[in-house]
């Protein structure tokens, strides 16, 4: 990077890249110890998508994520202890515990959920887009989705939509090269540029490893989208750098490819940068110490709060219909 970034906000990705490393490096040890029901998907390795797109964001904004969606929750801005509370199925959780790991959501934040099923999130994006046209709410509705969903059909009912009423929708591909067990080659013939092209959709790709590029790119998209021009398609080249889901021994992934991933680490790349130009380790060894220091403290919460009661399992399941 030959020009100088813009360090504030190079530091404000910084903040948000590593604090959901950390998150996601603690859950591996919360994970093993039993204090994480269920299974857990972490998104190391594609920290700098997330905080890109999300800083872009602005407040009536929404988003639907997938079952890799820690990090688009946290860089959206929901707490840390309301996020250790739900993902560690505590009463005080965000979701009171019942959604976990991959059902996080927030109506507060524009959080339509997170979601177990592959390109689910899609249509529900779809869905908010109508809302914030039909409302005027100026809001765009973000759909992140991983290469794996590229052949669900969902996609592309979604993108003929999108385009026939132009919806403020961002699609947001992380594209981290695994659908799952497999290589996106192997699953998929097409290439996102040529689908979103078919639908006559605004294109553009990132290295999905720079969050200061992810973040001038979405800025850009957004901007297009909010102003009435319709629906655009972002595609952002990644990497998965644990297993498809936490406990995956990965058998199926060549060893070189998982030795060359530190070169490409988001965190260190955004380190290094802050460093080039000008931030001293001094500065960035405080960020990291007040980091963790929040995550040990959130960690500590989730650990003595309640468990959920089991009738509460109910609510919002029915709605109460008036007596008499």
């Amino acid at each position: 990077m030959s020009v100088k970034p813009d360090q504030s906000k190079l530091l404000d990705l910084y903040r948000t890249i590593k604090t959901i490393r950390t998150v996601e490096t603690s859950l591996i040890k919360l994970f093993a110890d039993g204090e994480v029901p269920g299974f857990i998907h972490l998104s190391i390795g594609q920290e700098a998508t997330a905080a890109g797109v999300c800083t872009a964001l602005e407040l009536p904004d929404t988003l639907t994520t997938t079952h890799r969606g820690h990090g688009h929750v946290l860089a959206r801005g929901l707490a840390l202890d309301l996020f250790y509370k739900e993902v560690m199925g505590k009463a005080g959780g965000v979701c009171g515990g019942r959604g976990g790991s991959m059902h996080v959501s927030d109506m507060d934040l524009g959080i339509l959920g997170a979601n177990g099923i592959v390109g689910a999130g899609i249509p529900i994006a779809l869905g908010s887009a109508i809302a914030h046209q039909t409302r005027s709410t100026g809001g765009v509705a973000v759909a992140f989705f991983g290469d794996g969903a590229m052949a669900e059909g969902v996609l592309h009912e979604t993108m003929n939509m999108a385009a026939l009423w132009k919806l403020p929708l961002l699609l947001v591909c992380e594209n981290n090269g695994w659908s799952e067990f497999s290589p996106t080659s192997r699953q998929f013939v097409a290439k996102l540029k040529d689908l979103a092209q078919a639908f006559n959709l605004r294109y553009a790709h990132a290295d999905g490893n720079d969050a200061l590029e992810v973040f001038n790119n979405a800025q850009e998209l957004l901007k297009h989208v909010r102003s009435g021009a319709g629906t655009a398609v972002f595609e952002c080249t990644t990497q998965r750098m644990r297993g498809h889901f936490e406990g995956d021994p990965q058998k199926y992934r060549d060893a070189s490819e998982l030795t060359a991933m530190d070169e490409n680490d988001p965190v260190a790349r955004t380190l290094a940068t802050l460093l080039k130009f000008g931030s001293s380790q001094e500065s960035l060894d405080k960020i990291d110490s007040e980091i963790q220091e929040r995550i040990a403290l959130a960690i500590e919460s989730a650990r003595t709060d309640t468990e959920p009661s089991y009738l509460d399992a109910l609510n919002d399941v029915y709605t109460q219909r008036a007596q008499g």
